[in-house]
């Protein structure tokens, strides 16, 4: 039987089955709806539906998700679950044991018309010098394509960085690669799905009456670091979740 490296080497992604327990999932999901409950009394913008042609091809221009970044600081209870042992030892076995948080997210994608993501590579927005870099969707419910639910193309993070792969504009390389025909990945309340940010993926508009409801961690190695002349400034926790960041300093800590 393959091991988890082997699968994620060998396609550029890898279902975790059962990470977190019924017990901790109602904490979290708890959580998860006192977030929401916040973001939408806010007053702000809490809608990240992306903009451009390619979503509105999937779309026809309307559709809600709910987002934010920094999971972990409205809740200590999500902070424990990045820090989860189970949620860990998954990350060792993919990328080594020095594991950073870049940052996290939360998205919920509303029933009838959660909006879908077109086909993208994530390396445009935090490209790290050694690529480690890799997304954890933690999922609070059953996830398929009936709720707008992932699709990978296997194997595509051997092709590297592809330009203007980001997603939010027009793209011959992105044309190559049509959502429907990417594999859909299916993942239960509990399991987490890990992929590179090399991995070409997107997903559909959540149309059905349920409620999609995921959190995201996106975690490179303690050697890795984001490249100096990122074009996008994207907001770093650089939190340190099991082992050693060897490339902090002290401007970095102050940041």
């Amino acid at each position: 039987m393959s091991t988890a490296k082997e699968l994620y080497d060998e396609n550029g992604f890898y279902l975790a089955q059962n990470v977190f327990s019924e017990e901790q999932l109602v904490g979290m999901e708890r959580d998860f709806d006192k977030i929401v409950d916040q973001l939408l009394n806010s007053g702000e913008d809490v809608n990240a539906r992306w903009e451009g042609p390619l979503l509105k091809a999937l779309d026809g221009g309307q559709s809600e998700i709910i987002h934010t970044h920094s999971v972990h600081r409205y809740s200590a209870l999500w902070a424990q679950a990045f820090m989860n042992n189970r949620f860990l030892d998954v990350v060792e076995q993919l990328i080594g044991p020095d594991i950073i948080l870049h940052h996290s997210k939360l998205f919920q994608k509303p029933a009838q018309h959660g909006s879908p993501f077109p086909i993208h590579q994530d390396w445009y927005y935090f490209p790290t010098k050694l690529d480690t870099m890799l997304a954890g969707i933690i999922f609070l419910g059953d996830a398929d394509d009936e709720v707008g639910g992932l699709r990978v193309y296997p194997g595509s993070h051997k092709l590297g960085r592809l330009q203007n792969s980001w997603g939010q504009s027009e793209s011959a390389e992105l044309q190559k690669y049509p959502l429907e025909n990417a594999t859909a990945v299916s993942a239960n309340r509990g399991d987490v799905l890990f992929f590179h940010y090399f991995t070409l993926h997107g997903s559909l508009p959540n149309n059905s009456d349920k409620i999609r409801k995921t959190v995201l961690a996106q975690l490179h190695a303690g050697n890795d670091e984001i490249e100096p002349d990122s074009e996008i400034n994207h907001y770093y926790d650089a939190l340190t979740l099991r082992g050693w960041n060897s490339k902090m300093n002290r401007s970095k800590a102050t940041k």
